[in-house]
Order: C-alpha cells, then structure tokens, then sequence
C-alpha cells in the first residue's frame, strides 16, 4: 500500500495538472456514478489528505480516491496512449485541455460534496504532510492503547496519518525495538520522539524520486525488503515475518540483534498467532 509521502507526490502531479482547469472529460467506471458528469467544472485542486485524494472541483463536489495496494494515477498529454494497465482497470479519467488523468484500479472512489469530506477522511489522526500535523495529538493517540503493538500502533490511520508497512519497519529499527514491543513499553524518551521521528521521515522523503531513510546511496533502506541480507549496522541477517491478522497481515522487517522485543520465532508462523519470544 502507498506510502503518505508516495500520496503526496501522487496529488502533486495531479494539482499542478488539473487545478485552475476546466474539465472537458470526465469518465467515472464505476456503477454508482456512470451518470455522474463533471465536465465544464474547474477543478480547483487536489489535496492529499494521509494515503488519500481529494480533487476538489467546482460546484462543491470531491472525487475521493484511495490507491489501496496497487491502485495509481497517471498523467497523459495530448494524444499519449496510456499505458498505466489494460483497459478495463481504468476507473476513472478527469481530462482538460492539455493534460488527462487517469485513475487505474482504484477499488475505493467516491463522488461527494466537498462538505461532506469528513465522512471519508474524518477519522483520520494528524496527517504526517498536511497542515493539520500535532505531535502532541497523534502522541496522544498513539498512546490510548499501550499494550498495542509498536507497529500495529504505527499503521493505525486513527493515530496519525501517513504511515505504511516500509516506514513502519523502518521507524522500529530507527527507535531499536520490534514491531511487536507493545507501543507502552517503549521507553519514554524514545517514545515522546516517535511522532517527531516519523514526520522528519516522511518529510525528507516527500520530493524524492527514491525513497531513503539511511542517507546512504545505494543502500536506500535499514530493513524493509532486505531479508536475509545482513544488517547495515551489525551484518545479522535481516529477518521477515508477517504481522496482523487475516486479511490484514503486513510483511514485517527487523534486526534481531538491533532491535529489542518480542518478535516470532524462527519457524514458530506469523501474525498474531505465532510464538513470540523475547530478547
């Protein structure tokens, strides 16, 4: 699933596209709004908003996507062919007259008033990019629940917004704990950064072409896809387990020897079910 900082290149693209622009096209694939037509409206921005978009267009309405875990929006010239997949996981298509934007598998796409945007992104903790970040809310909200997970604590969109499966496991071997240290036995110097933390993280890497969280060329990141391969800071193997449950299971990245904490097993399985022990 996209990152925030993915998100809001993402709507970067889009806005400086589409905003100040008069539709001449609009195509939306989707049963429920077939009829909708939003040709002749400006659109007047896109705004990302955590991991997902809000193009906001004339008359007070929002077209709402989220890319879940492989969806995208390509941007076309005149005449371009688009090549973002086959024909028929196009989802929608917002053209001017200069640029065209194509949404390709979009599984979550909403047409709603611009009023109402809070019934789709209100839940929402501070947004790690936006101008609503508050290290102090989202600290806050990290910490309602202590025995939570570090990373389960992490991916929670409720907490603070922007977060995914690489920054998680990156955050965790920054902070020297697994993912499976329960967020409250964190220790409270560490724990009072991690909001700090995360938004400098995401922050750095928002105009990047290629993510990097080491500020080592060539070696872009600590842990996230690097198992087996041996730890940039004491060669121990990197390790990979899933972490969540059912549907929700996420890859999960650490070091055994840098991060302390519960973490599964060799062979014991994965998510919530699986053996934990404890360095």
């Amino acid at each position: 699933m996209p990152e925030g900082d993915t998100v809001w290149q993402a709507a970067r693209r889009l806005h400086e596209a589409l905003a100040g622009k008069v539709l001449i096209r609009s195509d939306l694939r989707v049963p429920r709004y077939a009829t909708a037509d939003l040709s002749g409206r400006t659109v007047l921005g896109v705004v990302p908003r955590g991991k997902h978009l809000l193009t906001r267009v004339e008359g007070g309405l929002t077209l709402h996507s989220h890319l879940m875990m492989d969806g995208a929006w390509k941007v076309y010239a005149p005449g371009q062919r688009f090549r973002g997949g086959p024909a028929h996981q196009i989802r929608a298509v917002l053209g001017t007259g200069d640029r065209t934007a194509v949404g390709y598998r979009l599984t979550v796409l909403d047409l709603l008033r611009t009023a109402d945007e809070d019934r789709v992104v209100g839940h929402l903790g501070p947004d790690l990019l936006g101008p609503d970040w508050d290290a102090e809310r989202a600290l806050a909200r990290l910490l309602q629940d202590p025995a939570r997970s570090l990373g389960e604590a992490l991916l929670d969109q409720r907490n603070l917004a922007g977060i995914g499966n690489i920054y998680k496991s990156e955050l965790c071997f920054v902070l020297g704990a697994t993912p499976w240290l329960p967020i409250g036995a964190l220790p409270a110097d560490r724990v009072a950064h991690l909001p700090t933390l995360a938004q400098r993280m995401l922050e750095a890497n928002r105009d990047r072409p290629v993510r990097s969280t080491t500020g080592r060329r060539g070696q872009d990141l600590f842990v996230y896809g690097r198992a087996p391969r041996p730890c940039l800071r004491c060669t121990t193997p990197i390790r990979l387990a899933n972490q969540g449950d059912g549907s929700r299971e996420r890859p999960t990245y650490w070091c055994p020897s840098c991060q302390t904490g519960p973490a599964p097993a060799p062979g014991a399985g994965t998510g919530r079910s699986a053996r934990l022990g404890s360095r």
